[in-house]
């Protein structure tokens, strides 16, 4: 099940980014989410403005996975390098995707529910993330080009255009 998430699944929200860092980390990417990202700052922001969603397990109701999703502009995306987008019409953007790796598939879980929101997604990641390449391209989304972030680095930009 996918909710908003509330303030007070903000200590669960801040265990599993220390998770999915850590497991980044291990697995050949450690500057993706270097220095404690997201900042508390950050997603005390998204609370507020409902952009923060959390992934619950059915059974349990136990908070697995969170994520960040918005519909409309992003200015991340207003600049593309080295490719370019599919299509200009409005879209909704995914960013921080995490889990606490009890949960396989959590990223397609997301991609279903923003999906049922608006069909045209964009998401970008590290170009050292590469499970979470081979994810993003395995829930249907193409490669476009090169982002970049708020401090300058480059993410590898994904596109899916849906029906209508």
């Amino acid at each position: 099940m996918i909710r908003h998430a509330e303030n007070t699944d903000l200590s669960v929200i801040l265990e599993i980014y220390a998770h999915a860092r850590k497991f980044m980390e291990e697995h050949g990417n450690p500057a993706q989410w270097a220095g404690g990202f997201p900042p508390v700052a950050m997603l005390r922001d998204d609370l507020a403005d409902r952009r923060l969603y959390v992934v619950e397990e059915e059974a349990s109701g136990r908070v697995c996975g969170v994520f960040f999703f918005a519909i409309g502009p992003d200015e991340t995306y207003d600049v593309i390098e080295q490719g370019e987008w599919i299509s200009d019409r409005e879209y909704g953007t995914i960013h921080r995707v995490a889990s606490d790796g009890t949960v396989h598939g959590l990223l397609r879980q997301v991609v279903a529910y923003c999906s049922e929101q608006i069909t045209h997604l964009r998401i970008d990641t590290h170009e050292d993330n590469k499970i979470m390449q081979r994810a993003i391209v395995g829930c249907g989304f193409q490669k476009c080009g090169i982002i970049h972030v708020s401090d300058g680095s480059p993410r590898i930009a994904y596109e899916k255009e849906g029906k209508r």
